[in-house]
């Protein structure tokens, strides 16, 4: 099954050969990982979502630190999504990563929320959409149902006084 590789385009279409190479390297390592198998297993035929899906369980795992990370499939929603605990936390995250040319509308956003958020018992409506361009990069966006009032500051100072509002001058 073809998969979209790092270094490759990433318009539509346009996917790589998972075991083709990249700059001298087979990526052979990569469709004989378990957790890649395990997620090509799941009912999801877009191989794009699914590489999209490895590469974000990798950045969480080993860059991010996190814990229990797993991996769901919606056959309703043909889409990969991840759960686990980022670093120092006890709530379980929902995940999607998302390749960078897939299209997303409101409609489509509120159903994954509703669908992944009711599978992964989380009581606030949100998720995490990690966005993987063709580089490889990640980016993560917090979605949330609705508006959320940020938290308080910590410390409250006296705004009043423009020294506090002043840059600091550095002399040469």
């Amino acid at each position: 099954m073809a998969t979209a590789q790092p270094g490759s385009s990433s318009g539509k279409g346009q996917e790589a050969d998972p075991g083709a190479s990249v700059g001298g390297e087979r990526l052979d390592w990569m469709v004989q990982h378990p957790k890649y198998t395990e997620m090509m297993a799941l009912d999801v035929s877009d191989s794009t979502q699914v590489y999209a899906a490895f590469l974000v369980y990798l950045d969480l795992l080993e860059a991010r630190n996190w814990k229990d990370v797993t991996c769901r499939g919606s056959a309703e929603l043909q889409l990969v999504y991840l759960l686990g605990f980022p670093a120092e936390q006890e709530k379980v995250h929902v995940v999607v990563p998302m390749p960078v040319h897939m299209t997303l509308s409101h409609a489509r956003i509120r159903r994954i929320m509703e669908s992944t958020c009711n599978q992964s018992e989380q009581q606030a409506l949100f998720i995490i959409l990690a966005i993987v361009d063709s580089d490889s990069t990640v980016v993560y966006y917090r979605l949330t149902d609705g508006f959320v009032v940020p938290d308080p500051p910590d410390v409250t100072e006296d705004m009043d006084n423009r020294k506090l509002r002043k840059r600091p001058k550095f002399h040469r």
